[in-house]
């Protein structure tokens, strides 16, 4: 991945906030420190933003790493002809993302939270991730039953 491209300083808050998130979720899947919350908070002053800047990234990490294992579960199950070890590891920092989004945080429409990860995998990802990213966040928001188009809260 190439540093340059963390943080895009024309992308909204929001999608700056994402993508410091997956950023780390990436960096903590191949090497997972020892004092998550001090490596989170080192992670992104190196971002050099104002205190509090980050706040959702921040929560969507620490939500996405306490529902990891039903997350993780789900994935697994979207992903039946696939080897969960073979996902790419910047598409599995996707679609943890992403599923979190969409199951946790109500409210955030499911197309937005697609569109948002889509986005993001343009900078990180093939072009067959999009595609793979796409239909397993597609089916994650028709299992969870949310209204595809709005907030649900």
């Amino acid at each position: 991945m190439d540093l340059d491209l963390i943080i895009n300083p024309e992308w909204s808050p929001r999608r700056q906030n994402r993508t410091a998130a997956f950023r780390f979720l990436y960096q903590w899947e191949i090497n997972p420190p020892e004092d998550l919350i001090e490596e989170l908070h080192e992670f992104l002053n190196k971002l050099e933003k104002n205190e509090g800047y980050f706040g959702y990234a921040i929560e969507l990490v620490d939500g996405i790493l306490d529902k990891l294992e039903s997350i993780d579960s789900l994935i697994n199950e979207l992903v039946a002809n696939w080897e969960f070890s073979r996902i790419a590891k910047t598409d599995l920092a996707i679609l943890r993302l992403g599923i979190y989004e969409i199951l946790y945080r109500l409210d955030v429409p499911p197309v937005v939270v697609i569109d948002e990860a889509l986005e993001i995998s343009k900078d990180f990802c093939s072009d067959n991730s999009r595609k793979f990213l796409n239909g397993v966040l597609d089916e994650a928001s028709k299992r969870s039953g949310r209204p595809n188009r709005q907030p649900s809260v």
